[in-house]
């Protein structure tokens, strides 16, 4: 039975962010009947939650929104944070997209021809549903922050914003992917002793054969199965598990670099393995710096590099000679497993431990051991559900800003033939 107070509409989408404007951009294109319901106030998405400083780690030539594509003076240029939230405050005004702000979704389940929706401000129906609720949902923090002592300043790279948020002394960084390479260099830049633990993210060079990177991770991922080279697409991944893995470590300040942890250590910053324990007033790291260090360099090479070959030689591309790898065996004079809090002044342990999904909004049996949605290319196993924007929904560029609006199309697509077929 259908509540009469609810409001009504074909489909609803649930997230404002790229994916879902993306979507709202090709539904209003085929037709379709729909709202966007986000949680927060005002448009932007998850960059708002980016700190102070923070620029996108693809170039600007890579923003390719549906309707919308990159067409400024700087396309090899990098977009900082408040830019990234305007540029999407535009976009949702020039296709109209019809957004409910302030509109926390609570639960999604099953009702007559549909679904019912519950919010914070009341409830809807409708014969369709789209999950673009992103993939930096909640913030991952390990078990061992439990057992840090109370009197260290504890926060997630989600909560971080600028240095001066921190308390005086000395920091440790849990993670060396994109965030915590980036937050290391801008905390040393403001003067402040930085420790690393060092994890498995793969280095990569900024740019490789005339390109930067992320042009060969797109042209690859979305050209790359026109000459049989499908290692971009979800269907290759080794694992699922390998969906929520690191990108390469990059940064798009200072007009975009590589980050080289050898590098950092050299600047000053103390270099450590892996975080694994506290014990009498220490911090235990795994004893395998080196051997870590030469995996985190070895990643390109091993997985990337011969990928991107094959395509430039598969797609007769004319490029530039790949520039010998770089040998580094630079290592700190001194390492030790155990750091003491008290010598070495540490006063902030900074989690850049990455996010996990949280769909516990979907009262539906249709999620898997990791809360992804089981699906094909974004069509959930449930009838008028669908998912976009998820890290590798279809392949490495399903949560790009160069390729969302691939999948929110398709997706698109086949909610269109639902309603044409009234099924």
């Amino acid at each position: 039975m259908q509540n009469s107070d609810a409001q009504q509409t074909d489909t609803l989408i649930i997230g404002a962010g790229q994916a879902g404007l993306a979507m709202s951009y090709w539904l209003s294109r085929a037709g379709v009947e729909h709202v966007l319901l986000d949680r927060r106030t005002e448009l932007g998405g998850a960059w708002q939650d980016r700190w102070d400083g923070f620029y996108l780690n693809t170039p600007n030539f890579s923003i390719d929104l549906p309707g919308m594509p990159y067409d400024g003076p700087e396309p090899e240029a990098f977009m900082p944070r408040d830019d990234v939230v305007s540029l999407f405050r535009r976009y949702a005004q020039l296709i109209g997209a019809p957004v409910r702000t302030g509109t926390d979704v609570t639960r999604v389940s099953p009702a007559d021809d549909g679904f019912a929706v519950e919010t914070n401000d009341g409830g809807w129906r409708a014969r369709n549903v789209v999950l673009a609720t992103g993939a930096f949902q909640v913030p991952r923090i390990p078990t061992l922050a439990v057992e840090i002592p109370a009197h260290i300043f504890q926060l997630h790279s989600h909560e971080y914003r600028n240095p001066g948020q921190l308390p005086d002394g000395a920091v440790l960084i849990v993670g060396t992917a994109q965030s915590g390479g980036q937050i290391a260099e801008e905390l040393h830049a403001a003067g402040r002793q930085v420790h690393l633990a060092v994890s498995s993210c793969p280095e990569a060079p900024r740019r490789y054969r005339g390109h930067d990177l992320i042009h060969w991770i797109l042209n690859l991922g979305i050209h790359g199965p026109e000459y049989g080279l499908n290692a971009f697409r979800t269907e290759q991944l080794p694992s699922p598990a390998a969906r929520f893995a690191c990108n390469p470590l990059l940064s798009g300040t200072d007009g975009g670099h590589a980050i080289h942890l050898r590098d950092l250590g050299r600047q000053g910053m103390r270099l450590h393995g892996h975080f694994e324990a506290v014990h009498d007033g220490g911090l235990v790291f795994t004893d395998d710096l080196p051997e870590r260090l030469a995996a985190v360099e070895a990643g390109f090479g091993q997985r990337m590099q011969p990928l991107f070959d094959a395509y430039i030689a598969a797609a007769g591309i004319s490029a530039p000679p790949a520039e010998p790898a770089r040998v580094d065996d630079w290592l700190p004079e001194t390492s030790s497993p155990r750091v003491d809090l008290a010598a070495e002044n540490i006063t902030t342990v900074l989690w850049a431990t990455g996010y996990k999904l949280d769909m516990s909004i979907v009262d539906i049996p249709v999620l898997d051991e990791w809360d992804y949605p089981r699906h094909t290319r974004g069509v959930t196993e449930y009838p008028g559900l669908f998912a976009v924007g998820l890290p590798w929904l279809t392949g490495h560029y399903s949560p790009l800003l160069g390729g969302v609006g691939l999948d929110a199309e398709y997706l698109a697509g086949r909610i269109a033939e639902r309603a044409a077929g009234g099924n």
